[in-house]
């Protein structure tokens, strides 16, 4: 097999441990070379230049195909009719960043099973849809804490089997079995944790998990770097969900079921003895009030009251619910399917894989960082609102003003535009959880995440057709971005409100303006005061009120004084 050369490969983008970008370079085959050719004869490059064609648009070496010289040939100028024809020894792979052995290297998936890596990646999102649409319902009618042991068993079997994996069809089947259950995680552990807190800390302990996850994703190359091998770095990976397995099943108070989501659905006895769990575990004494507030409970919901449990079909039946699902799905498609143009653009400046993925980890950062300092003082829907305008104008700017910008400046404006766009698709999460209901949550925020997984596949759609539609794709995702500028206006505002957790609790959110207004408001009409006991004191201002109005001239008629 041919060596690759140092000078080739400072051209060309290095593998990952994503297996999206690879280089390769086809092995020379003796059988194709005349038995004249002696290769001790030539240099290197000389007879990498002879045995393997040029590529013009890439300007480098052909990956995918090799020299095929007529038989007893002694002349090997390029004069010699030369054939072109697939490689036929494989290909040999540098490893200049991350994993040193992947799908791609496994199973050879270049040059004519190229399409084959975003097609992996499709299969991938294609579970985390239906994983959030299918796992949030289940987790409105089995609760959270059910549904998370659920998907956290299910996600590390199947974890353990892509470690195992003989094939690459049994990888993509298991990726996507996987990534089913791992949107299940997410969706049941999201809600709980927002279900438990009290409204000033709802941000707050939602950005936590956004924290981890961007602390998770600072450390994954160091993991690959030290795992080599992709699948024992499947195996680091699955380690930590089978603890928390273990854990969470024998200990429930690790996590414990949303009292919020017994209440709602009616299921008194077990929220009874989920605030006695509670208080027992945070030393609360409620020996007076506790017994009441059962009583209470009581004379409510009734001896004889039934569970009740909808499914997210309810918002058939809606007006402002299915409105708000809507526009947060949109937004939600937006801000993950941008990231593709701007990561692009990222890439063009410099196709060093650490700069690129460091970059965009950081961006995502700034942008939890950003929403924790913002959204609690200007409210949800404006942040929502400034980080649509960011995104939209800086693609905009980047779709029409490329070419004519400093590449400095194109940077600019593709860090800040990835900044927003994070921050757009996490705070759509965010506001989503906070205005649907109790009853449908789960299923409610799974229709949303799954329009964000929507917008995640378009960019491997985009490398499954060679990048030939990106234009396109940067023309719609930028359109887009405008238009939900005019659908977050819609929106209700959630700051400092309780959940709501009836149908009727969310069909109830009414959209605020913007800008508050200073004025008082004051009605053209008095509202109706209850009727007050007899006042003398009120009479008489009254019967003068009324002796003043009748002796006006303006009148159509006058009534003399000595007749009052």
């Amino acid at each position: 097999m041919a060596s690759v050369l140092s000078g080739s490969l400072s051209s060309r983008p290095f593998m990952d441990y994503e297996t999206r970008i690879f280089p390769h370079l086809g092995g020379s085959d003796p059988s194709l070379l005349p038995s004249t050719l002696q290769p001790s004869n030539f240099s290197k490059q000389d007879y990498l230049n002879l045995t393997i064609p040029w590529d013009g648009d890439s300007g480098s070496l052909s990956h995918c195909e090799l020299f095929k010289y007529p038989p007893n040939v002694s002349d090997l100028s390029g004069k010699v009719p030369r054939e072109r024809v697939s490689c036929t020894r494989g290909w040999e792979y540098s490893s200049a960043a991350g994993l040193q052995s992947n799908i791609v290297t496994d199973w050879d998936l270049v040059c004519s099973n190229y399409w084959k890596i975003p097609l992996q990646h499709i299969c991938f999102m294609v579970g985390w849809i239906v994983g959030y649409i299918f796992m949030g319902t289940l987790c409105d009618w089995l609760g959270r804490r059910r549904g998370f042991l659920l998907s956290v068993g299910l996600s590390s079997l199947f974890g353990a089997v892509v470690c195992l994996s003989w094939s690459l069809v049994a990888f993509l089947l298991m990726r996507l079995l996987q990534g089913a259950m791992l949107a299940g995680v997410f969706v049941s552990s999201y809600i709980a944790r927002l279900e438990l807190c009290d409204p000033p800390s709802r941000l707050m302990v939602a950005m936590v998990g956004s924290f981890v996850s961007v602390s998770a994703e600072l450390l994954l190359p160091g993991f690959a770097v030290l795992c080599r091998d992709w699948p024992i770095l499947q195996a680091v990976a699955t380690l930590p969900l089978l603890a928390l397995l273990f854990s969470y099943w024998c200990c429930a108070a690790v996590f414990p079921e949303s009292p919020r989501w017994l209440l709602a659905t009616d299921q008194i006895p077990q929220a009874k003895k989920s605030f006695l769990e509670f208080a027992t575990r945070n030393d609360v004494y409620l020996d007076e009030f506790f017994p009441m507030l059962l009583a209470e409970m009581d004379s409510t919901y009734g001896e004889d009251c039934r569970p009740k449990f909808h499914s997210v079909l309810a918002l058939r039946r809606t007006r402002v619910m299915w409105k708000n699902c809507l526009i947060l799905s949109f937004t939600l498609f937006i801000g993950t399917g941008i990231q593709y143009c701007f990561t692009r653009n990222l890439h063009n400046y410099n196709n060093n894989f650490y700069f690129t993925y460091f970059l965009r980890v950081i961006a995502g950062a700034l942008a939890c960082i950003f929403i924790c300092l913002s959204v609690n003082h200007f409210g949800r829907r404006g942040i929502l609102l400034l980080s649509a305008i960011v995104t939209g104008l800086s693609s905009l700017l980047l779709l029409a003003l490329t070419q004519y910008l400093h590449d400095g400046l194109v940077l600019v404006l593709s860090v800040l535009g990835l900044l927003f766009s994070q921050a757009l698709s996490m705070l759509s999460a965010f506001f989503a959880c906070e205005v649907m209901p109790t009853v449908i949550r789960g299923g409610c925020l799974g229709l949303v995440l799954a329009a964000g997984c929507v917008g995640m596949a378009a960019s491997s759609l985009m490398e499954l057709q060679s990048s030939s539609g990106y234009f396109l794709h940067h023309v719609v995702f930028a359109s887009f971005a405008v238009l939900s500028v005019l659908c977050i206006m819609l929106l209700p505002e959630s700051k400092r409100k309780s959940l709501p957790d009836s149908l009727k609790d969310g069909e109830s959110q009414r959209r605020p303006p913007l800008f508050l207004s200073r004025s008082d408001n004051m009605p053209l009409l008095p509202t109706c005061q209850p009727l007050s006991e007899y006042n003398p004191d009120n009479y008489s201002r009254l019967a003068s009120a009324t002796r003043s109005m009748l002796t006006k001239d303006s009148l159509p008629y006058m009534i003399a004084p000595e007749i009052l």
